[in-house]
């Protein structure tokens, strides 16, 4: 009696063979999800409904439709990391190797079989599938960590290009000089914390991230981003108007996150408003015990196509780069899903009028659990 697998999956037979249910008895006794298709058609409806971690296929009785399967799997982008073991009469091992691996099987077997070669084979196809995956989802981890970095430092190292561009003016105000200048430093420091967070949340006894339950001050987000950005909406001709909330006015998040929020949503308005005259940043009061950050303007809007896509990653407003080349369409996304992280929510919606209105909604929380690290600077 074959001993049972330590390496189990989901395996899919294709046979019409009457000693199939025989096979899949096996796989069965061995820990193994097994189910059985009769033909090509049934098993391709099978993969698309719920792809198996192996593939085999009862030659004998398919003859040229089962090698035409496993052709028809290895040109189909989603099929490329299905394993497929092919089984096939003893008397013609040879030739069935050939159009096996020339159609892209990963394994090939003479019957009668060896019960208990084939399930060590199995248990080894099973191993390699997996490694691909955790390779593939550390590929995956990787890209969307260098996506994430590279666009959290793209806000504070525009900021610097723009305050050097300004300084490099003939015309430069002599007055503007010294804050230009605290854009610069504030903004390097800003991408060096960035790097310096996103290291740190990749150390093994680091928190999890996104995780946090400081509290910041709204009424002092809303000075930072107006002093970081007014300057760059004057220099695109347009003006940005803010009206914090009287008192005390705190969310649960973290200052840092409503920051680059804030920074998200004030970026498109820049890249997107046009000639849209003032952009408006307030801070008031949203549903019973929450608060609201609102950045608006009068500029053309979402287009209604792109509306239902608005917060998906790569997505850009109109469908194409804004000018300077630096967007990713990752801004909206990253700002919706730290805001839900929050346990708030961020929605778009027209403005009466014309323009577009971005709203963030976050929990309210007590001014008196702010910290030293909580306050803006």
């Amino acid at each position: 009696m074959a001993t049972r697998s330590a390496s189990t999956g989901r395996l899919l037979v294709v046979s019409q063979a009457s000693d199939a249910s025989t096979l899949a008895a096996l796989l069965r006794e061995a820990g193994h999800a097994v189910s059985v298709a009769p033909g090509e058609a049934e098993a391709l409806a099978a993969i698309a409904t719920r792809a198996p971690d192996l593939l085999l296929i009862d030659s004998r009785e398919l003859d040229c439709a089962g090698i035409g399967l496993v052709a028809s799997l290895a040109q189909r982008d989603e099929d490329v990391s299905l394993p497929v073991l092919v089984l096939g009469l003893g008397h013609d091992a040879q030739a069935l190797r050939l159009r096996a691996f020339g159609a892209g099987a990963a394994d090939v077997m003479a019957m009668p079989i060896d019960e208990d070669e084939l399930l060590a084979r199995i248990r080894v196809h099973l191993h390699q599938k997996q490694s691909r995956e955790r390779l593939a989802h550390a590929l995956r981890s990787r890209q969307e960590l260098f996506n994430l970095i590279a666009h959290d430092i793209k806000n504070p190292l525009t900021s610097v290009l723009f305050a050097r561009e300004m300084l490099a003016m003939p015309d430069c105000k002599p007055e503007r000089v010294a804050r230009y200048l605290q854009i610069i430093d504030e903004s390097t420091h800003e991408a060096l914390d960035y790097v310096r967070a996103y290291l740190e949340s990749q150390s093994p006894d680091s928190a999890e991230p996104g995780a946090s339950s400081r509290r910041s001050s709204l009424r002092d987000t809303l000075r930072w981003l107006a002093a970081r950005y007014e300057l760059q909406f004057e220099a695109q001709g347009m003006r940005l108007r803010s009206s914090a909330p009287e008192g005390d006015a705190c969310v649960a998040i973290d200052a840092q996150l409503l920051r680059h929020v804030g920074e998200n949503l004030l970026g498109n308005a820049l890249k997107y408003a046009g000639n849209g005259g003032d952009v408006e940043l307030l801070g008031r009061p949203g549903r019973d015990g929450h608060w609201q950050l609102v950045v608006q303007d009068r500029g053309p809007g979402v287009p209604v196509v792109f509306q239902p896509s608005l917060f998906k990653p790569f997505q850009r407003l109109d469908g194409h780069d804004a000018p300077g080349g630096l967007s990713n369409g990752l801004g909206l996304a990253l700002a919706r899903q730290i805001v839900l992280g929050a346990g708030g929510r961020l929605c778009y919606e027209d403005r009466e009028g014309g323009g577009a209105r971005f709203t963030v909604e976050l929990p309210a929380a007590a001014c008196s659990e702010l910290g030293n690290g909580d306050q803006t600077p």
